[in-house]
């Protein structure tokens, strides 16, 4: 009993810790802010090079202007949003109900 106690409590201090904290991005665009390699809840893009912008909730898409990643869905800003499963498209427009709130966040400053 002891030994499943101290596996949930482990559990539990392991998730909290996973939780992306927001900050302030102002203006600073996306490739200057800080990175890290990957999420652990959240894969990377297959196929692409990308780097978790915790402040965003996303991936940055290496090489690519204004393209992000989150659960199968590319994001793009082009002085509005559009979503599609692919970075190559189609692209579908969509207004901010449909961006992760730390991208929206960061393009409506």
């Amino acid at each position: 009993m002891k030994l499943i106690r101290g596996a949930l409590v482990a559990g539990l201090l392991f998730v909290s810790g996973c939780a992306v904290q927001s900050t302030s991005p102002g203006t600073t665009p996306a490739s200057q802010l800080p990175t890290k390699p990957s999420h652990p809840r959240y894969a990377p893009p297959p196929g692409v090079s990308s780097e978790w912008v915790p402040s965003l909730g996303v991936y940055a898409v290496g090489g690519q202007r204004d393209m992000y990643y989150r659960e199968r869905t590319y994001y793009r800003w082009n002085n509005g949003w559009s979503w599609a499963v692919s970075p190559n498209g189609p692209w579908t427009d969509t207004d901010s109900s449909g961006i992760p709130p730390g991208l929206y966040r960061q393009y409506s400053q």
